[in-house]
């Protein structure tokens, strides 16, 4: 596993980058993804299969959902093991009274907050790396 473990240049390295687009987390209770439909991210619970995807795909799929997030992507690769990045992205983003959702990629780790504040979440990220510097 190659990736960043050093907590300082992890947050100075991050570059986040906001994905186009309006993302919504859904659940599909029989665990079968619609056809149609590309999630970024699936999660399989007890309750049924969690996916998170383009809104106008959970739109045209017919499925419900109340919560509509900007999808941040940290451009820096992360190790999987690296302890503390979570951790200061969150309380960043809580200081300024954003909600985050973290989901770790194999190589990224990938916040979804709310759409309307998803440029005020970059930005906080932004500082967050200048100070780290």
């Amino acid at each position: 596993m190659n990736g960043e473990r050093d907590l300082r240049t992890l947050l100075r390295s991050m570059r986040p980058e906001l994905n186009p687009g309006r993302y919504v987390f859904t659940t599909v209770p029989d665990g079968v993804v619609p056809a149609g439909t590309t999630p970024v991210v699936t999660v399989t619970e007890r309750e049924g299969l969690t996916v998170v995807l383009p809104e106008a795909e959970a739109d045209a799929a017919g499925l419900a959902y109340d919560y509509v997030a900007g999808w941040i992507t940290l451009r820096v690769r992360s190790a999987l093991d690296a302890v503390g990045l979570t951790a200061a992205v969150s309380l960043a983003l809580t200081d300024a009274g954003l909600s985050c959702n973290v989901v770790a990629g194999y190589h990224h780790d990938h916040l979804f907050v709310p759409h309307e504040r998803a440029t005020e979440a970059v930005a906080v990220l932004e500082r967050l790396a200048a100070e780290s510097a």
